[in-house]
């Protein structure tokens, strides 16, 4: 089974989706933050990757960075809008942000030319993130094209997987252009140069996104295990041991091993059985649950030894938003989706027209009430436009007892999003003016 990042529709479900790839759940009850947004109290974030050390960051104040990209071959919708939100939260939280222009997977997947990219990018997007609320310290918005140190680990990140992998990851066939084909490194390069001294050094980094995005974040993870100098691993015989890669001498490997040994005992373990033979030191008493923290234990170590000390990055993944025509919303079907360049106007009208939960008639939706949880209309309430959570809950009750009509509900659905495109539109007056704070 097979995830396509550059597919319209994915065949699979999101239960099917996490089952496949190894997906957490993602619940407030497991990871508590402070004053959560919608898109977390109401389960649009439904799924994470390694989410725990994004959270312990931010319990301890911990340094900790936030990556994601836009694509810039259409305009801004109101599902793009999920992942700004999401970021301008965790940037509230202290997250240093960085936001990727794929300009050259634009070029590569979708043909648009540099140029065109870079204008679409500031004015359908980079203008409304900063009229969103996308703060100008600790933010870095870059074009993929402008950034070598994106495309140096791109091209160190093509010699740790092959061909095949890529095949199987991505689906790509004999005529699939080689641009294309170097695209997701370029992703990997964008997710991973955040962690170079350079930038900051390491640090936990989440990727928000949505699942059909998990492809690029299973091969970055997989790319930056296979660059570090050591691997954390439950063995067959039930044993966690930490392993030395490359080729050392005996000498080498002792010591090293004994370097292993004292960051290791810091975390409280004592019963050790090394064998530098295999390059292999075996952590007596320790269990699986133990890796991840072995691993970031170990990070400064892998730096000493000329690596990169890469934390795993994280990734949290939100549900599709639903277009108005109950496809998925695209910015190449404009029926099919809230523009945040449309007018109040413009909104209303496609509103009024959206696909709802309603009944056949008048009589019916009375007599046996709506079905919100399949309403367009009111998806757009749930993510977007009704921030209080016991005001979505009257709206849910009421459709469902055939007290709220779907006219009725269009209406108010459309006035909100009328005054949230024009306070909007006003921001974005003045956002215009701070563009060149962001870009690096």
């Amino acid at each position: 089974m097979r995830i396509d990042p550059w597919a319209p529709e994915q065949e699979m479900t999101y239960e099917e989706m996490m089952r496949e790839f190894g997906l957490e759940a993602f619940s407030l009850e497991e990871f508590p933050l402070p004053d959560p947004i919608p898109l977390f109290r109401r389960g649009v974030v439904f799924s994470h990757r390694g989410f725990e050390t994004i959270y312990k960051a931010i319990e301890e104040g911990q340094e900790f960075k936030i990556l994601t990209g836009l694509m810039p071959t259409g305009s801004m919708h109101l599902g793009h809008k999920m992942v700004i939100d999401e970021v301008i939260y965790f940037q509230s939280l202290g997250a240093k942000v960085f936001i990727a222009v794929a300009d050259i997977e634009a070029f590569g997947a979708r043909g648009v030319e540099l140029a065109e990219a870079r204008e679409r990018a500031i004015n359908h997007y980079i203008v409304n993130y900063i009229a969103l609320g996308l703060k100008p310290e600790r933010c870095e918005i870059y074009f993929q094209s402008n950034r070598k140190e994106v495309t140096d680990l791109a091209f160190i990140a093509a010699k740790k997987v092959n061909l095949s992998t890529m095949r199987a990851i991505y689906g790509f066939e004999e005529s699939t252009n080689m641009t294309h084909l170097f695209a997701p490194l370029i992703q990997v390069g964008d997710i991973l140069h955040v962690q170079l001294e350079e930038f900051g050094g390491p640090a936990p980094t989440l990727v928000p996104v949505g699942i059909d995005q998990d492809p690029h974040l299973r091969l970055t993870r997989d790319i930056a295990s296979s660059l570090r100098k050591f691997s954390v691993k439950l063995t067959s015989d039930g044993k966690i041991g930490v392993f030395l890669k490359g080729n050392h001498s005996l000498g080498g490997v002792k010591s090293i091993l004994n370097k292993v040994k004292r960051k290791i005992e810091k975390m409280g373990y004592a019963d050790f059985k090394m064998i530098p033979k295999y390059s292999a030191l075996y952590v007596l008493g320790a269990v699986e649950s133990e890796i991840l923290e072995m691993e970031e234990a170990l990070l400064s170590l892998d730096m000493e030894l000329g690596g990169y000390g890469f934390y795993m990055p994280s990734s949290t993944y939100h549900k599709f938003v639903s277009g108005l025509n109950k496809q998925k919303m695209s910015s190449s079907v404009p029926e099919s989706a809230i523009f945040l360049n449309d007018s109040p106007e413009e909104a209303k009208k496609k509103i009024m027209k959206a696909f709802t939960g309603g009944r056949v008639s008048v009589e019916e939706q009375r007599k046996l009430g709506g079905e919100p949880e399949r309403c367009t209309v009111f998806e757009m309430n749930l993510i977007h436009f009704v921030e209080d959570d016991k005001e979505l809950e009257e709206i849910f009750s009421e459709c469902k007892e055939g007290k709220l009509l779907c006219g009725q509900c269009k209406k108010c659905t459309g006035e909100r999003a009328a005054r949230f495109l024009k306070r909007l539109a006003e921001k974005r007056k003045e956002a215009k003016e701070k563009i060149g704070d962001y870009i690096k």
